[in-house]
């Protein structure tokens, strides 16, 4: 996995991990985009301020005056900021791809445009290579970090000079095949789950047919690309790999489906999937995109309800309204399921989300 993705994944966990056990509204959560609207923060937050009080309302002003010293020095156009005064924390991400402004009070920190960030865009591999040079780019997230360059002075190594033809060519065929190894031994190294080879000629394609298996069951696609036109190749390996999402999305959403029909591993609607996500049991979490779903959650107990109500029927403390949706995803998280966000008409049909489990509680 990508270092930039891995290190967003662990935040994700860390986040969905923490909550008020009071139910108070003391965490601010925030997704910046400066070139949407620069003032978005300035306006929206006296509001907020407003609907707070006693307690909270304390808190809220100290967590901006943190996350407002905070910006006065960053400049940065893209940021997500989790903070609260009342924990004494503050965490703040660059995010390397432009999200919707987003200004959050609650309970818990708000993580569900930051799982969408990390869902719609897959990380893979992107091999550039010719018969004598080769680059290893590790993509997620929208952007390309370059691994590794080899390249091979094949032609000088094997000049021609008295030999015949039929000799040089055969010299000259092993070289490419021992480059192709020390490739295949870097991309061992660095490879994800996904591989998009790219480069010009037949070489591409030999490259792949000499490959293990392990490494070969990983590629995506084959582009045919001049070895200079590098933004031409990242453009087209994120649309590849964006189709190949989809199609994999597809596939999630097929095995939903036989699952449930034949009552195997997996859960739909929302009661089913809250328990199975509070269980530990979800595998992958299925999400209809911006579905939301009003609730109230007791987070001392840990109660998450559709509908109004004003006390936890178990400790007989305060609720806090609540996304039951967003809590979901944070259920999940904590116990590593992934998160996938589909427009799928299935998915709506069935409740707005699902999940393919681990195990099953008879």
């Amino acid at each position: 996995m990508n270092k930039m993705n891995e290190e967003l994944q662990e935040i994700l966990k860390k986040l969905s991990n923490m909550y008020d056990q009071e139910s108070k509204n003391s965490y601010v959560s925030v997704y910046i985009n400066r070139l949407q609207d620069p003032k978005y923060l300035s306006n929206r937050a006296p509001t907020c301020s407003k609907l707070l009080d006693g307690e909270e309302q304390e808190n809220f002003e100290q967590t901006m005056q943190m996350i407002n010293e905070f910006l006065s020095s960053e400049k940065e156009s893209y940021i997500a900021i989790f903070a609260s005064a009342k924990h004494d924390f503050f965490l703040n991400i660059t995010l390397p791809q432009a999200l919707m402004n987003s200004f959050t009070v609650d309970s818990s920190p708000y993580i569900r445009p930051l799982a969408r960030l990390l869902d719609e865009y897959e990380s893979f591999t992107l091999l550039l290579l010719n018969s004598n040079e080769a680059t290893i780019y590790s993509v997620s997230l929208g952007k390309a970090e370059q691994k590794k360059n080899l390249s091979e002075d094949i032609i000088n190594r094997h000049k021609k000079g008295g030999w015949s033809q039929a000799r040089f060519s055969r010299r000259r065929k092993g070289a490419i095949k021992d480059f192709f190894k020390e490739v295949e031994e870097a991309l061992s190294k660095t490879v994800e789950e996904n591989i998009i080879v790219a480069g010009p000629g037949v070489e591409k394609i030999n490259f792949k047919n000499s490959l293990q298996p392990n490494i070969k069951s990983k590629i995506v696609d084959v582009l045919d690309i001049d070895i200079d036109e590098q933004e031409k190749l990242f453009d087209e390996s994120i649309e590849k790999i964006a189709d190949f999402k989809k199609q994999k999305d597809h596939q999630l959403i097929e095995r939903l489906k036989k699952e449930i029909l034949t009552d195997g591993l997996a859960v739909y609607g929302f009661e089913q999937t809250l328990q199975a996500a509070q269980r530990g049991q979800i595998d992958v979490l299925l999400v209809e995109k911006d579905y939301k779903l009003k609730g109230c959650l007791c987070e001392h107990c840990q109660l998450l309800k559709s509908g109004p109500i004003q006390e936890c029927p178990i400790c007989g403390g305060p609720t806090t309204e609540a996304d039951t949706i967003e809590e979901i995803i944070e259920f999940a998280k904590r116990t590593d399921a992934s998160v996938e966000f589909s427009n799928d008409e299935y998915l709506s049909n069935i409740g707005h989300i699902g999940g393919l489990l681990r195990y099953k509680i008879s």
